[in-house]
């Protein structure tokens, strides 16, 4: 992905109260954490929780991803050093008007390397830069598009499918690599070094203090030439298309969380690495289970009976029901716990909550009101009173 102008705004690292040189694996913990505390499911009608679980997945996003957090971390360490600072106000005739300094070449791929330049969804500077030097991303060392575009879809799951993991197919319009010329956009699969800018996709030009670079028109920026372009794409390698992927979502996925499938984004040109897809998720309610973290919860009714003298009752989980054991004198509103029956999960699963609900019966035949009347009776005469010591009498 490429270093996005947002990112110099954000303290992700704060958002997920972790330091700049937390492990892999403190940030994952530190976002299961915060997920859980301000998930919608748990907070519901709380926009302030609502918010905080947006940052909270904006920052893991980011910082959760290895060379997405590489990029963030470059681009902070060249704000702090004041690295954007001196193309300002006291450097000369100003940014992009000149430096400090004696009369010299400057490139400003020789300050960013390859990171000035490429396509969004490069790794590198070029977002920022790209308006100045025109092009689709910059000066870099090349102007070839180092990847194919991103691209972002969603797709809605049932509450069940998401707990345990599904693949689902998913269709894309857009790049694809031609089937004609295999990508590589030459009919005959030759190509040969731009003469005019001798490969490197640009043309320099001095003017004043420094010299700047355009992409070279007769390469187009890519620093090669076909010669017997593809008919089939008219030489760029790929054409628009739309097919249909398989996308495995993993298990335990939350709802709005997005999964990333590498290479699985639009065909680069000539032949260059396809970009991205990302899959945003989102979950559909369900009728009897809800979920806090990976926790599994539900609400069994249970009858008077059965929490009084303690009974063995058949609750539901997501494979096959499980029996659990309700303890003589349990009462109502409990919540039992079953171990490794909640949500799957790597080292895993959570646990089953088990909440139960007496439910009192609207009609009772005689038989059941004369014995429920002798047990009311024997109940007080052993001294039982439900409203011993309560605060409001």
């Amino acid at each position: 992905m490429a270093m996005q102008q947002e990112w110099a705004d954000k303290d992700y690292y704060g958002d997920l109260g972790v330091s700049s040189s937390a492990s892999a694996a403190d940030i994952k913990k530190a976002y299961r954490k915060l997920a859980r505390e301000n998930h919608p499911d748990s907070n519901p009608g709380d926009k302030k929780a609502e918010e905080k679980f947006k940052r909270v997945a904006e920052a893991y996003d980011v910082i959760g991803d290895e060379q997405k957090r590489k990029e963030y971390d470059q681009l902070k360490s060249m704000i702090s050093s004041g690295g954007f600072g001196r193309f300002g106000r006291g450097g000369g005739s100003g940014f992009p008007g000149g430096f400090r300094g004696t009369e010299a070449e400057f490139d400003l791929s020789d300050i960013f390397g390859s990171a000035a330049g490429g396509q969004a969804g490069d790794s590198g500077l070029g977002d920022i830069f790209g308006g100045f030097f025109g092009g689709r991303g910059g000066a870099g060392r090349n102007a070839r598009p180092s990847r194919g575009a991103d691209v972002e879809t969603e797709i809605t799951l049932d509450f069940r499918e998401a707990a345990k993991g599904t693949t689902i197919p998913v269709e894309l319009t857009g790049e694809a690599p031609c089937t004609t010329c295999h990508g590589s956009g030459s009919k005959d699969g030759k190509t040969h070094t731009c003469q005019t800018c001798s490969g490197s996709g640009f043309i320099r030009e001095n003017s004043g203090a420094f010299g700047m670079a355009r992409p070279c028109t007769n390469c187009g920026g890519t620093g090669e030439i076909i010669e017997d372009p593809c008919t089939t794409c008219g030489g760029t390698g790929t054409v628009r298309r739309t097919r249909s992927i398989t996308v495995r979502i993993p298990a335990g996925v939350i709802d709005g969380q997005k999964v990333r499938l590498a290479g699985q984004g639009e065909a680069g040109p000539n032949g260059t690495p396809a970009g991205d897809l990302f899959v945003t998720v989102h979950v559909r309610g369900d009728e009897v289970f809800t979920r806090s973290g990976d926790d599994l919860e539900v609400t069994v009714p249970v009858a008077f009976s059965e929490v009084a003298l303690g009974a063995t009752i058949t609750v539901p989980t997501l494979d096959s029901p499980v029996k659990v054991k309700v303890p003589a004198g349990t009462p109502n509103g409990r919540t039992l716990r079953v171990k490794g029956r909640g949500i799957p999960k790597r080292s895993g699963a959570g646990d089953l909550m088990v909440t139960v609900e007496v439910k009192v019966p609207k009609d009772l035949d005689p038989s059941a009101t004369s014995a429920l009347r002798a047990y009311a009776q024997a109940e007080k005469d052993s001294g039982f009173d439900p409203r011993a010591g309560w605060a409001g009498l």
